[in-house]
């Protein structure tokens, strides 16, 4: 039977969901005991978003959340080797081994383009990571090709973080982060309806499958799309 996780972005005390994806761990340090007290709160599954420095260079306006963090931003993004951004994979990796997360997911910004500079770089750093983890990469921007993404997906052993409205999954175990229909980029402010559930449904595949809701209404469309799927069991 095929294995579907229904959850959101964003940690939230007391949802009735399958999993939360936390992402204060992009913006900013969560230290140890926050890691601590959200596992203790919630029985649910988490997963992980890595942190910003990581992925996004410093010009990027996701910064001005962050407090905590101090480095040298010139280090910051495009997946780069050095002190600061092994610093930040060991930190992120650290919170994840205290909720018990699996999956820990990368997002690219849209200005991280498909460039054998940056290729070379993604596959650098995944050198560096714990294969006690599984990790999920989320190119943004329409410039990825299939064929180039398949490419980084070998050559990391990454799996494919993708929104199902905007482009298919390319990886057997489905980790689907939904931003909003409509728009350049994203629409958080939309509302997902039946008729987008059942596009979802169809979108389902292999064995395991991540549904994360990252919109307004997440929490709510979660628990109706939890309920769509039932329905259809039944019918």
């Amino acid at each position: 039977m095929m294995d579907v996780r229904i959850g959101i972005c964003g940690y939230r005390k007391g949802v009735n969901v399958d999993v939360i994806e936390v992402q204060q761990t992009f913006y900013d340090i969560v230290t140890e005991s926050t890691a601590a007290r959200m596992r203790r709160d919630s029985p649910l599954e988490f997963t992980v978003k890595a942190s910003q420095v990581i992925t996004h260079e410093r010009t990027s306006p996701t910064y001005r959340r962050m407090k905590k963090f101090v480095g040298n931003p010139e280090n910051y993004g495009g997946f780069k080797v050095n002190p600061d951004t092994e610093r930040a994979l060991e930190y992120t990796l650290r919170v994840a081994k205290i909720l018990g997360a699996r999956i820990v997911v990368f997002q690219t910004p849209a200005s991280f383009r498909p460039t054998e500079e940056n290729i070379r770089a993604v596959r650098d750093f995944s050198t560096l990571l714990d294969r006690g983890f599984l990790y999920a990469w989320e190119p943004r921007g329409g410039e990825w090709r299939d064929e180039l993404v398949r490419r980084v997906l070998s050559e990391t052993g990454f799996l494919h973080a993708v929104d199902p409205f905007r482009r298919r999954s390319l990886s057997q175990l489905k980790y689907y982060r939904l931003h909003g229909i409509g728009g350049k980029e994203v629409n958080y402010r939309y509302k997902y309806t039946e008729g987008d559930f059942e596009v979802l449904a169809n979108a389902l595949g292999g064995d395991v499958n991540y549904v994360m809701f990252n919109n307004v209404h997440m929490i709510r469309n979660a628990l109706e799309f939890k309920e769509y799927l039932g329905s259809r069991v039944k019918r």
